[in-house]
């Protein structure tokens, strides 16, 4: 299907409340666009703004035909701006933006392409996140046709993608209206379940997704346990409604289990909110697991998340507290083993480990099993890693420092147990090694000029963790040979001036200075 010469091939709706300064960006971005103005339109919806910019958008519009302002009374949430954005669009395809995001260059171009050469309904064009985390996994490649059972489509709900305008007039798929959370949960879940194709484009950041440090968090002073999880019943009522009892339904619930509730009571962000607040979530919680999730769901978890799991089900807050503190100190040990550069191509050697304090991680090893040693007294079943041990993997993963794109590196890896010394007979850690061998000719689809950091990144029984590698380099140009950063040392002070410093802080404190 193509875009007639009278329709847009693409709406961008945008809603807007007291935007300020931080819709600039976003407005040079679509101003940018390798479309044409003729070949999209950006229909921003002002909620009633009390600032200038709803003046701001106006302005905006009278100078650009392709740009339009609806101007609403405030509904105080972004529902009912996007819904009014749809009714108003006329584009082919809808793409919903925030006000302070911003897109690639090519990015409304790339994704009608991509919709058009694979009939899809929904088209997600690869996030870079600033400040927030976006889904790493489903961008590991592009998907010319992804499906909740081939694909980690469910790790991505927010409503920054494409959708084809008629799928969503056909199936009357709007945002519910009334102040909620999670409302963009119901718009997707839905979407995806009735989508007859859905891609994934992964070779271009197509939109650039901001936490601003004035935005607010879901955390106790946001967040009404009750209410939010009555809503996340709602967005589960969904999923029950287009599947049958079974792995694919399992799959599903998995995801709000890991992500609205096991992740909110693990490690540093249990300890860093109020007890009676995280009481609260972890009730909430413990009711969902009993009432509604079979037990694949759970079983399908990695150990640290079934225990976690186990642990809310029994309304064990003082067990998971336990678990949190020490939880809280596990973070990846990484090394450079070696690197070597041969023209554009760059290759590196990287060790790394799980540790918790200053101690790796440990594991029990007996008869071809491994368990978790984890400070709770749970079923050895919820603990066992065997299978799991053959999914963890050590990434090397390549971040430009100008734009925010991450980008996979191809790598070969291995585990290797290593006896724990000093724990006894039978207990070992996971080694990873990784050698990761990139061209900087084809990195990023060949768009590398800038600086590029590198990170570890371990994924292993429940953990995904980064850690920094002391490697950056920097191209010149596109394409263009890596050149290797090395930072300069912080020069000492000359001892006669700290001599000096010092006895002038001494004089000072002698005369009350």
């Amino acid at each position: 299907m193509t875009a007639s010469t009278n329709v847009p091939k693409v709406s961008v709706v945008v809603p807007a409340y007291n935007s300020g300064p931080h819709i600039e960006r976003l407005i040079a971005s679509l101003l940018r666009q390798s479309l044409q103005p003729g070949e999209f339109e950006a229909v921003f919806v002002d909620d009633g703004s009390t600032d200038s910019t709803g003046a701001r958008l106006d302005e905006l519009a009278a100078a650009h035909p392709h740009i339009r302002v609806v101007h609403i009374d405030n509904s105080g949430w972004p529902s009912r701006p996007r819904n009014v954005g749809v009714a108003n669009a006329r584009g082919e395809y809808v793409f919903f933006s925030d006000d302070d995001d911003w897109f690639g260059d090519e990015a409304l171009e790339r994704l009608h392409a991509y919709a058009v050469e694979n009939d899809a309904d929904i088209v997600i064009g690869k996030m870079a996140g600033h400040g927030r985390s976006v889904p790493r996994e489903l961008f590991r490649r592009d998907r010319p046709d992804a499906t909740l059972d081939n694909a980690p489509l469910i790790d991505s709900l927010t409503a920054h993608k494409l959708f084809r305008r008629s799928f969503l007039e056909e199936h009357e798929i709007r945002f519910v209206e009334e102040k909620r959370r999670l409302e963009d949960h119901l718009f997707v879940v839905r979407a995806f379940l009735l989508s007859k194709r859905t891609s994934v484009l992964s070779n271009y950041v197509c939109y650039h997704h901001i936490r601003r440090e004035d935005a607010g968090n879901v955390t106790a002073q946001g967040l009404d346990p009750a209410g939010y999880y009555a809503n996340l019943r709602d967005v589960l009522d969904v999923v029950d409604a287009h599947t049958e009892p079974g792995p694919l339904r399992d799959k599903l619930h998995r995801r709000w289990l890991r992500n609205e509730m096991v992740s909110r009571l693990r490690g540093k962000r249990f300890l860093r909110e109020p007890a009676d607040w995280v009481e609260q979530v972890a009730l909430e919680c413990g009711k969902i697991v009993r009432e509604r999730f079979a037990p694949g769901v759970a079983a399908g978890l990695p150990p640290l998340q079934r225990a976690i799991t186990a642990l809310t089900a029994a309304d064990d807050v003082a067990g998971l507290r336990g678990l949190a503190e020490w939880e809280a100190g596990v973070r990846v040990q990484a090394r450079v083993d070696d690197h070597r550069v041969d023209g554009t191509v760059l290759t590196v050697d990287v060790t790394a480990h799980l540790a918790s304090g200053d101690l790796p991680v440990a594991l029990t090893a007996s008869d071809g099993r491994y368990q978790i040693v984890l400070p709770v007294d749970l079923d050895p079943e919820i603990l066992d890693v065997t299978a799991r041990r053959a999914m963890a993997r050590l990434d090397v993963v390549a971040r430009r420092k100008e734009g925010g794109e991450e980008c996979f590196l191809p790598v070969e890896f291995r585990v290797e147990d290593e006896p724990l010394q000093g724990a006894g007979q039978g207990r070992v850690h996971l080694v990873h090694h990784a050698t990761a061998t990139v061209d900087f000719a084809t990195l990023n689809s060949g768009r590398t000029e800038g600086t590029w950091l590198l990170k570890a990144r371990l994924t292993e029984n429940g953990w995904t963790e980064d850690a920094r590698l002391p490697l950056t380099f920097r191209c010149a140009a596109d394409g263009a040979a890596p050149v290797r950063v090395v930072p300069a040392a912080k020069k000492k002070p000359a001892l006669h001036r700290r001599v000096r410093n010092r006895l002038r802080r001494v004089a000072n404190r002698l005369l009350g200075r």
